[in-house]
């Protein structure tokens, strides 16, 4: 249950006004069967603090509204979960909880930072300050989101192992026909499916042109997998390329173990 959507309709809005006007969602009731998408999914990049508490724990009482009063003062760049911990045992088992209040930062489904027991104003603040981006991250995602070679290269000089603008500028190089740039450029980083699939497109040159043509590509390339890494590298490029949602990926996967194996 939302316990703020901070939702601004038409009622006092100037007539002429259009409606409506809709402010990020900063707090949320979290129950056991929402917690997996109200938290960990919305945790991907974006920190969610994690509020246990219960209606008899007065310390929990104090601490709540502080809460809530600095989370929304981030206008969406960090969301509050609150979990009553009498009704929601399962989530309280998960964090172990031995004491509350307890308040933990999680983002990218890992646990951040926390705290446990009541904390004044200016301590709270201090912890929500720590989960906002910096100046030079909050940089690096606007360049990124312009998607330009030059800015992408500019996040880079900022962040030289940012993910998602590797990525970017990858893919750009590969459409400019600079595969050996882009290779280089996604070696920076470890190994994600994101830079698998760059690096594939990058190795596969004129092959991914017409997609239709992959499976008789990989036909072609079955027998000769055994034994020569070129080609066995190849075939496994163009599964990439295939996407694991297409159904023929798991049957060609199977096909290469049994060649190999």
């Amino acid at each position: 249950m939302m316990r703020k959507d901070h939702a601004i309709g038409c009622a006092g809005v100037n007539r002429n006004a259009r409606c409506a006007v809709s402010l990020p969602v900063v707090t949320i009731d979290v129950t056991d069967s929402s917690f997996e998408t109200d938290v960990l999914a919305r945790a991907d990049g974006l920190p969610v603090v994690v509020d246990l508490w219960a209606p008899w724990c007065g310390p929990c009482l104090t601490l709540g509204p502080i809460l809530e009063k600095l989370v929304d003062a981030t206008e969406g760049k960090v969301v509050l979960a609150k979990v009553n911990v009498d009704e929601n045992p399962e989530t309280s088992a998960a964090f172990k909880v031995q004491g509350i209040p307890a308040v933990y930062a999680v983002r990218d489904g890992k646990v951040v930072d926390g705290f446990v027991g009541a904390k004044g104003e200016s301590e709270v603040q201090a912890f929500i300050d720590g989960l906002l981006p910096s100046a030079i991250e909050t940089e690096v995602e606007r360049l990124v989101t312009l998607g330009d070679e030059p800015s992408l290269r500019e996040a880079l000089e900022l962040e030289p192992d940012h993910e998602g603008a590797i990525v970017a500028l990858g893919e750009l190089l590969v459409a400019a026909d600079d595969p050996d740039g882009a290779l280089e450029l996604l070696a920076r980083i470890p190994e994600t499916a994101a830079t698998r699939r760059v690096a594939a497109l990058a190795r596969s040159g004129d092959v991914v042109a017409d997609a239709e043509a992959i499976p008789a590509k990989l036909d072609e390339l079955l027998g000769r997998v055994r034994g020569d890494d070129e080609v066995r590298q190849e075939f496994v490029d163009l599964l990439e390329l295939l996407g694991p949602d297409d159904p023929r990926t798991a049957d060609y996967r199977r096909k290469l173990t049994a060649q190999l194996f």
